[in-house]
């Protein structure tokens, strides 16, 4: 379809690592259609694109409409949600069909689900048509059944100025910088600390800076990172400047790194967001539905090393990858 003047996204909500995850989306929407005004519309809880990410969507995001209770009762399906609104495109992210069907009553010009594989959907993808594992993938199929061109995930996020200004003093222009963030939301998810320092050491040998991205979880870690020689953690510096410690703020760092090292976790996102190079690190979870999009990625496997214990890729191996992604 040609550019709609007004979209409306329904989700259910947005956690921080959810809206970090949604990001690619959004910037594709945008680059699809930069004109279009975007209502963001959560229909089960709050959306962190109108607290601590409301400022990364500044240009993506028009409105934001959470906690509206839409799309959980079957009674909902005898009403109009949102009955003093109607937009040219409606996008359902979710593929519950009771919710779908829901969401269908708005009031709407063209509607495009992937429910029940995009047959209550206005707007289909070109056949043949395979679901894709990716949460990130499927979010991104919708925009090309809707515009019927490639998803372009490449819109730039507009960070604030004084953000970008803390950044630049926290890693100033000079030294090649390699972020490692270790941390995960589980530590079934974490290659072993000790890789991160010894990939850490051979950086800083090779005079390259490695900056560790240690959030609140990983203070345990601070004492043995800093022993690393000539390494930076920015995070704990900034506090320590008192300024504010946001994932914007990781962000805005990793647009100063060479490339990254990650495993899955909300942090390997946020250095996503950031178009650093990215090796990210499996084991256990399935990289085809969780690993982050960018320009630039290399996916390590444990599977790859014979199992799914994260201590099984060796530092050798990462230290390829990342050097390829530096070339």
């Amino acid at each position: 379809m040609r550019e709609p003047p007004s979209i409306c996204v329904y989700v259910g909500l947005d956690l921080v690592g959810d809206g970090l995850m949604k990001l690619p989306f959004l910037r594709a929407l945008s680059r699809a259609w930069p004109a279009s005004r975007v209502t963001w519309l959560a229909g089960k809880g709050p959306s962190a694109f109108a607290h601590e990410l409301k400022p990364l969507v500044s240009g993506l995001i028009d409105e934001v409409i959470e906690d509206a209770r839409i799309g959980s009762r079957w009674a909902e399906l005898f009403s109009r949600p949102l009955p003093q609104r109607r937009f040219d495109l409606v996008i359902d992210t979710q593929r519950r069909v009771p919710t779908t069907l829901i969401i269908r009553r708005i009031a709407h010009g063209a509607f495009v689900s992937g429910a029940a594989g995009f047959l209550l959907s206005d707007l289909k993808p070109r056949a043949p048509y395979k679901k894709a594992g990716s949460m990130v993938r499927q979010m991104l199929d919708l925009i090309e059944a809707a515009s019927g061109k490639p998803a372009d995930p490449s819109a730039e996020l507009k960070l604030d100025p004084a953000v970008e200004r803390a950044a630049a003093a926290l890693l100033p222009p000079g030294p090649a910088y390699v972020g490692l963030a270790p941390g995960a939301g589980g530590k079934h998810k974490c290659w072993p600390l000790e890789n991160y320092i010894a990939l850490a050491t051979g950086l800083a040998a090779a005079n390259v800076a490695p900056v560790f991205v240690l959030g609140p979880a990983e203070t345990g870690w601070i004492e043995h990172c800093r022993a690393v020689p000539g390494a930076i953690l920015p995070l704990q510096d900034a506090a320590s400047r008192g300024i504010d410690v946001t994932p914007i703020l990781t962000i805005a760092l990793a647009r100063r790194f060479k490339a990254a090292v990650a495993n899955d976790s909300g942090a390997g996102h946020m250095l996503a967001a950031g178009d650093a190079p990215l090796v990210s690190l499996f084991g256990p979870t399935p990289p085809e539905k969780f690993a982050p999009l960018c320009p630039r990625l290399a996916v390590l496997r444990a599977q790859d090393f014979g199992g799914e214990a994260m201590d099984r890729i060796p530092v050798a191996a990462v230290r390829r990858a990342l050097d390829e992604l530096c070339a």
